[in-house]
């Protein structure tokens, strides 16, 4: 199978604007002094902006100085359309770039927790042939700005609505994040800086998650970041992953492996993985034993996913019987195993379902 080029970071073609959030603290000070005003309007202008507020709203910047930062500020997400799922738990969000680009992102409560499963890219150009927006292909890496934006915009949705805000966040929406390095660690920085900062979220409550893009891996490892790692596995061995994850092709499993440990020894962060169960492909006994023997010994569980059904697509989920199976050889072997949930199936919203359609 043809394995796709990774890209580390966007080209700059069709990259919006710069942002606010696009910006360091330093970067935001310097950008508010050469549209011409005070560098301390830096802070005003980012504590307005990651509590959702806009600039009409922002009563201690005088009009002028509103008019003057508006740049720093523009419209780099439109909401096309809100669908719910779960009694209302669940919000898949579409939105709409500055070039007409679809992204989606999805809104999930729990008692106690509210979750945001944020996009890293527009498409994805990892081609694994159970996901949607794999087989989508990439359209293009989102800016550091139009990542935080799915949030900022959703959690001050909830605070609007006299709910708890969004306290936890996965890059688990569209895309490869580890594809997308540097926005997306930047964007890490916005979630979990202070007030005026960022949002102030714990970096223990962010989950990045990658196919296995080895270089990433180390080079998330060397940020001193304390994020959890979740590894898209889905098969214990080449042979199969080298199919259900055609850059399996460039990193075997050994190595992705390695390279997940060496950062979960690091900051002491157990690592997931995450299986996708599918019917007689990846869900017989002998592979929940080798993911087993790779496992051993290891600070890690395992999050096993019932496939959500794509279009067009000819595998299902596997029988329940055969996930207990699985699941009972892992624990068997003390590996620590649960199955995910898997919230918004019926509005497109779970796992591998994402297509911004």
């Amino acid at each position: 199978m043809t394995v796709l080029p990774l890209v580390f970071d966007a080209p700059k073609r069709g990259l919006p604007p710069q942002h606010l959030a696009d910006l360091d603290s330093a970067g935001r000070r310097d950008a508010v002094v050469a549209l011409g005003e005070k560098a301390f309007r830096a802070d005003q202008l980012s504590r307005h902006y990651f509590a959702g507020r806009g600039l009409d709203e922002a009563t201690d910047l005088s009009p002028s100085a509103r008019e003057h930062l508006a740049p720093l500020l523009p419209t780099l997400l439109t909401r096309v359309r809100d669908q719910q799922a779960d009694g209302g738990d669940t919000t898949k969000t579409l939105w709409r770039a500055h070039d007409g680009s679809l992204i989606e992102s999805v809104l999930m409560r729990y008692p106690d927790r509210t979750t945001v499963c944020v996009s890293s890219q527009a498409g994805c150009g990892m081609a694994c042939p159970f996901c949607a927006t794999g087989q989508a292909g990439l359209t293009r890496n989102l800016s550091t700005a139009e990542i935080v934006e799915q949030v900022v915009r959703s959690n001050a949705a909830e605070l609007a609505a006299g709910r708890r805000g969004v306290t936890n966040l996965v890059y688990m929406g569209m895309g490869e994040p580890l594809a997308n390095a540097n926005r997306v660690l930047a964007s890490v920085r916005r979630f979990t800086d202070p007030a005026p900062e960022g949002l102030g979220l714990s970096q223990r409550s962010l989950v990045v998650s990658t196919v296995g893009v080895v270089p990433a891996i180390r080079r998330l490892q060397e940020t001193g970041l304390k994020v959890t790692l979740a590894l898209s596995l889905h098969a214990p061995d080449d042979e199969l992953r080298n199919t259900l994850v055609p850059v399996n092709t460039r990193w075997p499993v050994k190595e992705v492996l390695e390279a997940a440990f060496g950062y979960t020894r690091s900051t002491g962060r157990r690592l997931s993985i995450e299986y996708a169960m599918i019917k007689d492909v990846n869900d017989q006994a002998w592979r929940a034993d080798l993911l087993a023997k790779r496992l051993k010994g290891k600070l890690v569980h395992v999050n096993l996913i019932p496939l959500n059904p794509t279009p067009g697509s000819a595998w299902d989920a596997s029988d329940k019987a055969v996930e207990r199976e699985f699941v009972r050889r892992l624990k068997a072997a003390g590996i620590s195993t649960t199955v995910r949930d898997t919230k918004g199936q019926d509005i497109a919203g779970a796992c591998g379902q994402l297509a911004a359609e």
